[in-house]
């Protein structure tokens, strides 16, 4: 059955099934099928490149024994791995003794299984547009439960990003990141969280924000560090989300995902990142919180761009007991704090600006000028950048020449690797 098209939200179509590369074509015959949703699934994510936390195979010759490094890499016995792949276990004892080949759809399935990165079990090299993403996930305090229940929600506009960095051309070269929390708080400015997005652009570190997003995410796309946000009007949980984030990329986590190997340890790392980047204990420390008042914690919260909630959490992890006025109103929603006793809401609306920045689709300054480059020499459509924008295609007014056509669906496919 050929590839079923969907119509992305930038208005192109691109191909909700594996993008194999193109020199197995022949040897995979199949495509997963359409009508089952496990293979849907798998086909979503084999679609983006996308991997929680995917082993690395190893250079071996065949696509036989780079499945059996990955077995032996999971500690999984090829009985066990042909009941949950759905095969027979002779036609897998075949396929790893290269007997036969593997079909498309059993090696996305073994790949999902293994957790193994399915461009290198077949080509013996990692994929180089796999994207290994970090998911913000949902904690619940009471259960102490994590979750990302968006995740599958989230792979079409996933791809739709990757496809807005494939078409821009060559990805601008990010720099080095630094390896913890105090390093990279020397390296912003004073009063940082005020412009975080566009101090983080000053390091080479890239902010999407993306209506529809159920949770905030951080990837490398060619190497370029990408923090991924949803449209929330809420700041305060947008900058816990980018320091939180942040933190999974100075600290080296790739696709930490409920489930994965080490997720507990890394979400704990990345939190304690980020509230040692928001809220330094030192500066916690140097407050009279015994004394402190209403319009003084309203003013904390504004500078430090936090919730009251996460002001709260942080204070009772040191012991550090607030007066009781204090206490009440960090039960208080931060909103209710600001509008009530902060004296700076008094000189216009700034509460509610910082609410409309935090609602609005964004896109990195240079990838939207690479797309009017791409766009001005013809070797690729306005409608992705339109979509970038958040405008129709057709009221887009661009330099283009003349005849300017969007991407077929095998163009984009042959972007999207």
């Amino acid at each position: 059955m050929p590839p079923r098209a969907r119509t992305c939200s930038c208005g192109a179509r691109c191909r909700s099934t594996p993008r194999w590369p193109t020199s197995v074509h022949g040897p995979l015959p199949a495509w997963p099928d359409s009508t089952s949703r496990s293979g849907e699934r798998e086909a979503i994510h084999t679609c983006l490149g996308l991997s929680q936390s995917a082993r690395t195979v190893g250079a071996m010759t065949t696509i036989g024994g780079r499945v059996r490094t990955a077995m032996s890499s999971a500690g999984m016995q090829q009985k066990q791995l042909a009941e949950q792949v759905g095969m027979t276990p002779d036609s897998l004892s075949r396929a790893l003794n290269d007997q036969r080949g593997f079909a498309a759809v059993e090696l996305a399935a073994i790949a999902a299984e293994l957790d193994a990165d399915v461009h290198e079990l077949i080509t013996g090299a990692p994929d180089p547009h796999r994207l290994v993403l970090s998911a913000r996930h949902s904690f619940d305090h009471e259960t102490g439960s994590r979750s990302v229940d968006g995740l599958e929600r989230d792979t079409a506009l996933l791809d739709d990003v990757r496809l807005a960095y494939a078409q821009a051309g060559t990805a601008r070269p990010g720099a080095a990141l630094p390896t913890d929390v105090e390093q990279m708080r020397r390296l912003l400015p004073e009063g940082f969280v005020r412009r975080f997005i566009v101090h983080l652009a000053e390091i080479e570190v890239d902010v999407v924000r993306l209506g529809g997003l159920s949770t905030a995410y951080s990837l490398k796309i060619d190497g370029r560090p990408v923090i991924l946000l949803p449209e929330s009007g809420n700041w305060f949980h947008e900058n816990w989300s980018l320091a939180h984030e942040l933190g999974h990329l100075v600290l080296g986590h790739e696709g930490v995902i409920p489930g994965a190997s080490g997720f507990e340890t890394r979400e704990r790392a990345a939190n304690i990142f980020a509230a040692e980047l928001l809220l330094p204990e030192a500066r916690l420390r140097q407050m009279d919180w015994g004394r402190a008042g209403l319009p003084v914690l309203a003013q904390l919260v504004w500078d430090w761009g936090v919730s009251t909630d996460a002001l709260r959490r942080r204070l009772n992890a040191h012991g550090l007991e607030p007066s009781s006025e204090v206490e009440t109103a960090l039960a208080w929603t931060t909103q209710k704090l600001l509008r009530r006793h902060w004296t700076g809401a008094n000189a216009g609306d700034p509460i509610t600006r910082r609410m409309t920045e935090a609602g609005e689709r964004r896109f990195p300054a240079w990838l939207q000028e690479a797309h009017l480059e791409r766009i001005a020499e013809g070797a690729v459509g306005k409608g992705t950048l339109a979509w970038m924008l958040g405008v129709p295609s057709d009221s887009l007014e661009v330099d283009e020449p003349d005849g300017a056509m969007e991407l077929s669906d095998d163009a984009i496919a042959a972007l999207l690797g």
